[in-house]
């Protein structure tokens, strides 16, 4: 059996009384069925991120921040990313920028996912989150779950989304095995190319 890849599951909002909880409490249960996936979640409420200050980006230089080194540490950890994101004024919680801006390799060619939700589940917050991530190489993946409308009315006062129906569940299985999918190919991919870095020169 294929090694397991590691999902870093990002709960992108820190307010009081978020969706988030919701959305993570019925996409864990999915995620943890998989024989394929490990995951951790990474909780930006938790991380405690400063607003980004750096002399300049983890590109260039690394981050003097001991929450952003812990953020890249616990980022490189993991094969790719599942965010779950809210949409604020038809873009990302500005924590969920902030936690990219604040890290570099631990993004660097690993594939990302969304789970979104809102009004329209999210669709301009994960286009743009999809945009942002190019930026670090990133694999934006095709399958995304999106609980919108009446879905998140209902589950806003207090229906489990599990109970919403079965609707969801086929993209939530498209997302996690195109994760499967781009999590080997990138990881893959990856290993050749340091071997490559690392072969003698031929004479």
């Amino acid at each position: 059996m294929a090694e397991k890849l590691k999902i870093g599951l990002i709960v992108g909002t820190t307010r009081d009384g978020r969706f988030a909880d919701r959305a993570l409490d019925w996409f864990e249960g999915k995620i943890a069925a998989r024989e394929d996936l490990d995951y951790e979640v990474l909780d930006l409420r938790e991380a405690k991120l400063p607003f980004f200050d750096e002399a300049a980006p983890p590109a260039a230089k690394p981050v003097t921040s001991p929450e952003a080194q812990e953020w890249e540490r616990k980022l490189e950890a993991c094969d790719g990313f599942i965010v779950l994101t809210a949409e604020y004024n038809h873009s990302i919680p500005a924590t969920i920028k902030n936690a990219f801006d604040y890290a570099f390799k631990g993004w660097h060619r690993k594939p990302i996912g969304t789970v979104g939700y809102g009004g329209v589940g999210a669709a301009r917050a994960v286009e743009h989150l999809r945009l942002i991530a190019v930026n670090f190489g990133m694999v934006p993946v095709r399958g995304a779950v999106s609980i919108g409308g009446a879905d998140f009315v209902k589950a806003s006062q207090g229906t489990p989304i599990a109970e919403l129906g079965d609707h969801l569940d086929a993209p939530a299985r498209e997302l996690l095995d195109d994760m499967v999918f781009w999590g080997r190919a990138a990881k893959q991919a990856k290993a050749e190319a340091a071997r490559e870095q690392h072969r003698p020169a031929a004479r």
